[in-house]
């Protein structure tokens, strides 16, 4: 309940600025740039949240794709930190498939079982 309150009073501290912000935003890259880094700002404690509520690999894996996104697309980096943020997300993402595939072997096998006696009947 605190949570859902604290993101609503964020979202309106967002849009509170002014009527001409989508102007300014379109016009000005600094302040797209720091308009775009409050965003991100919430949606990665939104996740991190989410990760403290139900803690798991996999949301924690979620949350550190989200940091290294934040860092490429917010800093100002070279095309080498792209590069390695690109492939730090690449390497992360195959974790994560690695973790769904090998998570549970017995509930494969069941399902697997399963298949077969429907096949049988």
């Amino acid at each position: 309940m605190f949570v859902l309150l604290g993101i609503i009073i964020s979202i309106f501290g967002l849009l509170k600025d002014d009527i001409k912000l989508f102007e300014e935003l379109i016009n000005d890259m600094t302040t797209f740039r720091h308009y775009l880094e409050k965003i991100f700002v919430l949606v990665i404690g939104i996740e991190f949240l989410e990760m403290l509520c139900h803690p798991n690999p996999d949301n924690v894996i979620q949350v550190l794709i989200f940091l290294v996104a934040r860092h490429m697309i917010v800093g100002e980096t070279t095309p080498f930190e792209d590069f390695v943020s690109v492939l730090s997300i690449a390497i992360l993402f195959v974790l994560r498939k690695y973790m769904h595939t090998n998570n549970n072997p017995a509930k494969n096998k069941s399902a697997a079982g399963s298949e077969k006696t429907e096949a049988k009947s």
